[in-house]
């Protein structure tokens, strides 16, 4: 009995992205109030360099339209660049802990998206949420050894708060949207 019970889960959850996938919830204006995608969002293209959005490669919505994604990625970009100026001494501990946990939040974002359920997408949204938390934390001790100053600080470790309320405030309009399903 519960077979049936969790794969008419996983089929209503498949349905909920399948939905907002190809759905006019991604066309319209206002989709990333309902869903976290926003239409027609830049994404760098990481074999090539080149910008690109989702929905020009396959005219579907793709995590790269997400824009905590895009947040997310950029600041790996920048965090791994900044670690490169660490002290030797850290460059294989505090820098490599900064490289990793920066990385894991895009990466675990694209990840649940691509899992196709509504509950691993949200599950996968809590790690990296987690991730954003444990980022500021690496932030405060890269100050707090003088590695970065007070200003850098403040401006990542900003930008990381932001990225987790968004990321948070996702993963809940994600819940909201598969309690309205039947």
């Amino acid at each position: 009995m519960s077979a049936c019970k969790d794969n008419q889960e996983v089929g209503s959850e498949a349905a909920i992205l399948e939905r907002v996938r190809n759905s006019s919830l991604v066309e319209c204006a206002g989709a990333e109030n309902v869903t976290g995608l926003k239409p027609h969002t830049e994404a760098v293209d990481s074999s090539s360099g080149r910008l690109e959005t989702g929905n020009e490669r396959s005219g579907k919505a793709s995590y790269r339209d997400l824009e905590v994604y895009q947040e997310a990625y950029r600041l790996a970009l920048e965090v791994h660049r900044l670690t490169l100026g660490f002290p030797e001494l850290e460059r294989y501990v505090l820098a490599e802990q900064m490289r990793r946990a920066s990385k894991s939040i895009p990466a675990n974002i694209a990840e649940g998206y691509g899992l196709h359920s509504q509950r691993n997408f949200v599950r996968y949204l809590g790690q990296a949420l987690g991730s954003c938390d444990e980022m500021q934390v690496h932030l405060d001790f890269a100050r707090d050894l003088a590695y970065l100053s007070p200003e850098r600080h403040a401006e990542l470790w900003g930008r990381y708060d932001v990225l987790g309320k968004r990321t948070y405030a996702l993963m809940r309009r994600w819940q909201q949207l598969a309690a309205e399903q039947p």
